[in-house]
């Protein structure tokens, strides 16, 4: 157990816009004192905080590079490590973006004990309570702490519910697990009388551990605020976080700790299948070529010792030709059903809420403590609503819908953290399985816990004939948000009103009508057009692309100075782009094609940038500084992606 009282003894370090102040913090020695004033800065993403080359570590190295992704660039190796800073500040969202735990044991493996900002991204402030780093958004205690108060342990329990409370008084998850597996700790029982659910409290009170001695599943309700374990169905990870989670539940449960039933974790050698093509030289010569690639051995030796279904490399004729598929696809395609609880070391787990499913992601420290105890720890989220009516115009997709609804003040402010987007409607369900998956994948961008669509015929039809599953199994898996359920907040969108959006570079929550781009920046010249991941890889982003490249071709169009890339989300997707036609297509315009990986994504592919003036048009979903190489990225839909490449600037189909 923690103590008391905390005192923090190191510097405070202020994350300020203002570079030259932020320079002499990190390497003058300067310190500052709180000007509420001082424009912090805002939306700091784990790319920044541990960009993805530094993830190919996972042990203590990690302090060394903690926030050397910060955009400005002044943030160097060791900078944090050895400024003796106890304490980071910052402004609005702290933590947005990727799941990696990465981003938290780095700030406190460099000697950080607190981190206060003005809100704190869900998934990271969970990571951070599981390592043990207190958060907080309350700035009145910097004037206590550079008093030398010993700040009472309540000051970072205030707010929690009961067992993120106890989770921070001992210390970290695997501690206050410890003492719960001894009897020493008992979480509170849930005792909220029956009342209308929405669909994802609905899943969690069917989920819900009654009985933690005699395994009893279900209570009668939940609400917002509970707190409780929950019963996994599909647990995954993927070689970017299996390493890490691996030493993790060594550490905590011995070398000799084994996963409790196996046969329902899953493993990808997904994320770096092509990393060799884009590393730079200097990366190379840094060793991290062989860190990296240590990543996906350490997994196949952990999966081939615990008997866990590993999804790796595929080859062809003697060659690698990618990943088996992108996770979120394939747990899409071959894992998840209808009304299931579904966890994965990757933000975008969400994207399998699509099927009817509470799916959501975590930190590497959730994911070892559940291969030992198979259940995860839930506070019950508030959810928003989402109703969408009418049809989409041509020209416009899922991807559209996602960048007008990100760019709302809710969103845009940090009210949506946390919360879950129950996508609803006839619009909704007029939708396409894989542009559904499309809006539930983007949930977390808006900082959600998940997003979630009720599962229907389509979902039925699909799970059936792909893995012949029996139909009515899956329709009485079902699971129906309740008349009268409580949201926070309802979104009424009228698809029919929406047209082409385009997320402007630093955030997906910047999005802007294409027209309101054109009218503000011109035509915004594009060096690299990007169209693949989870999120713009699927079958019907292929029919999208397909549509506007056979379109250019017709009018005697040839690509313009512009690289476009296509890269297939799984193998089913390549080998469906191959049957219809599609490969020779795209190959006839001379679009480079790339087989199924996380890639560009996250800067492990081809379609990155190398030089911070190249400008991408990308349909991956998130544009964060660095996230996909020095460049600009736009984050635009399929459409408009495969139009930019043949117009040389961002612009619609309707424009060839």
């Amino acid at each position: 157990m923690r103590p008391d009282t905390i005192q923090f003894d190191g510097r405070v370090l202020y994350l300020t816009e203002d570079e030259a102040k932020l320079r002499a913090q990190l390497y003058d020695g300067v310190s500052f004192d709180y000007d509420p004033n001082e424009k912090l800065i805002d939306n700091i993403s784990t790319d920044e905080l541990t960009p993805g080359w530094v993830c190919y570590y996972y042990d203590e190295t990690l302090a060394r590079y903690c926030l050397v992704g910060l955009r400005g660039g002044n943030v160097e190796k060791d900078a944090i490590k050895n400024g003796g800073f106890g304490v980071i500040v910052s402004g609005v969202s702290k933590g947005c973006g990727s799941s990696r735990e990465t981003a938290p044991f780095s700030e406190l493996k460099a000697g950080v004990k607190l981190v206060i900002a003005k809100n704190i991204e869900k998934i990271y402030g969970q990571n951070c309570q599981n390592i043990g780093l207190l958060t907080s958004t309350d700035f009145s205690l910097l004037e206590r702490i550079k008093a030398g108060e010993a700040i009472p342990i309540e000051e970072f329990t205030k707010g929690l519910d009961p067992i993120a409370a106890e989770i921070v008084r001992h210390g970290g998850l695997f501690a206050y697990n410890q003492a719960r597996l001894a009897g020493k700790t008992v979480p509170p029982a849930v005792e909220t009388q029956a009342r209308p659910m929405t669909l994802c409290e609905k899943i969690i009170s069917r989920r819900a551990i009654a009985d933690a001695k005699t395994g009893e599943l279900g209570i009668a309700a939940v609400q917002p605020g509970d707190a409780l374990f929950v019963r996994t169905d599909v647990r995954f990870s993927h070689e970017y976080v299996t390493p890490m989670a691996e030493a993790l539940f060594k550490m905590g449960l011995g070398e000799d700790a084994q996963i409790n039933d196996p046969g329902s974790v899953f493993a990808f050698r997904d994320h770096l299948t092509f990393l060799d093509r884009v590393m730079p030289q200097k990366h190379i010569d840094m060793g991290l070529k062989e860190q990296a690639a240590s990543l996906a051995t350490v997994q196949e030796r952990f999966t081939t010792s615990q008997g866990v279904r590993l999804y790796g490399e595929v080859e062809r004729e003697g060659k690698t030709v990618g990943s088996e598929g992108i996770c979120h696809n394939i747990v899409i395609e071959d894992l998840a059903e209808p009304g299931q609880l579904v966890i994965g070391t990757d933000s975008h787990t969400c994207m399998a809420g699509a099927i009817g499913c509470f799916a959501f992601g975590v930190g590497s420290t959730d994911m070892a403590n559940s291969w030992f105890t198979k259940d995860v720890r839930v506070k019950v989220p508030e959810s928003v609503r989402v109703n969408l009516t009418g049809e989409l115009p041509a020209g416009v997709a899922a991807k559209d819908v996602m960048l007008y609804l990100l760019s709302d003040e809710f969103f845009k402010s940090g009210d949506g953290i946390g919360k879950v987007l129950e996508f609803a409607g006839p619009g909704t369900m007029g939708l396409p399985l894989d542009e559904r998956a499309t809006l539930t994948n983007m949930a977390v961008e808006a900082g959600s816990f998940t997003g979630i669509i009720e599962a229907d015929e389509v979902v039925v039809d699909y799970i059936g004939d792909q893995r012949g599953v029996d139909k009515a199994t899956l329709r009485s898996q079902i699971v129906r948000a309740d008349a009268g359920a409580t949201y926070c907040k309802t979104f009424d969108i009228d698809l029919s009103q929406l047209a082409p959006m385009v997320a402007t570079p630093g955030d997906p929550r910047n999005g802007v009508p294409l027209t309101q781009l054109r009218s503000d920046a011109g035509e915004v010249k594009v060096n690299i057009a990007y169209g693949g991941s989870c999120t713009g890889g699927k079958k019907v982003d292929m029919d999208m692309y397909a549509g506007v490249v056979r379109q250019a071709l017709e009018k005697g169009r040839a690509l313009a100075d512009v690289k476009l890339y296509i890269q297939f989300g799984s193998q089913r997707i390549r080998d469906y782009a191959e049957q219809v036609g599609y490969i020779q297509l795209f190959e006839s315009a001379g679009v480079e094609l790339i087989d199924p990986s996380c890639g560009a994504c996250i800067k492990a592919g081809p379609g990155v940038s190398f030089t911070p003036d190249e400008v991408t048009v990308s349909a991956i979903n998130r544009n964060f500084p660095g996230r996909s190489g020095p460049g600009q990225v736009y984050l635009a839909s399929p459409l408009v992606v495969a139009a930019s490449a043949f117009l040389g600037y961002i612009g619609g189909p309707e424009e060839l």
